[in-house]
Order: C-alpha cells, then sequence, then structure tokens
C-alpha cells in the first residue's frame, strides 16, 4: 500500500515537470542584441524551448545558426502575464532577464551574471519589455 502511495506521487511529480516543461515554447523578434550569461546574441528571430525539468531553456535562432542552452530560475508573478521576454537595459546593453508566457503567473528568470553586475554598478537600469507569440 505505502508503496503504490510512493508511486503514485513519484508519477504526479513526473507529470507536473513534464507540464511546467512545456510551458516555455516561445518566438519572439528581438530587435538589437542582447546577452545570456556570458554571450552576446545578435539581432533576430528567437525561439525558446524548456527541456529537461524545465529550468534548461534552449534559445534557437536559425538564421544565425545559434544553438545556446540558457540555466533558468522559476519566478511568480500575482497576475497571469501575456507572452514577453523582458530585458534589463544599461545604456545600449540589453540582458535578458526573464520569460512568461499568456496564461500563466510563473515564468523562468534568468541569474543575473557577473557582467551584468558589473555594468549595474555604474549605469541606471529600465525594463524593457518584448511582446512574444505562444509556439
Amino acid at each position: 500500500m505505502r508503496g503504490n502511495i510512493l508511486i503514485a506521487m513519484a508519477l504526479a511529480m513526473l507529470a507536473t515537470t513534464a507540464a511546467s516543461a512545456q510551458t516555455v515554447n516561445v518566438k519572439a523578434t528581438v530587435p538589437f542584441s542582447f546577452i545570456v550569461g556570458q554571450s552576446t546574441l545578435p539581432a533576430g528571430e528567437y525561439s525558446l524551448k524548456a527541456m529537461g525539468n524545465g529550468q534548461v531553456l534552449e534559445m534557437r535562432n536559425f538564421d544565425a545558426k545559434i544553438n545556446q542552452l540558457v540555466l533558468s530560475n522559476s519566478c511568480e508573478s500575482r497576475t497571469a502575464s501575456k507572452t514577453k521576454l523582458v530585458f534589463h537595459r544599461y545604456g545600449d546593453r540589453y540582458f535578458l532577464s526573464q520569460i512568461w508566457r499568456e496564461g500563466n503567473n510563473y515564468g523562468h528568470e534568468i541569474p543575473i551574471s557577473q557582467r551584468e553586475k558589473e555594468i549595474a554598478r555604474n549605469s541606471f537600469m529600465q525594463d524593457v519589455v518584448l511582446v512574444a507569440e505562444k509556439r
């Protein structure tokens, strides 16, 4: 009996993880170059897809032949969000910060890199929101 309960709980956790992993499929056209971790990516059309447990995101730009894996953390909002990408802007530098998918009050947040921390010390930060589309 106890073994059946543990199996049922494990299956429920796997189903939740799979559902969470599927909630990130997003497509967006980014009109500026931007930084993710230590990489600077060019402007263009990007596809973002969750992999595995949903914390690893795959970013693809087919025109520039870019396939980048990004580690993310979960984040929450009090209200359901539209599908969007949020960037931190410091002057003419943009850092990808969050990914949201319409109808969800949870999203993915990219950890602040050392590079962004250094730039943030001497610059004013603005959030730039790009509307994206669900896939």
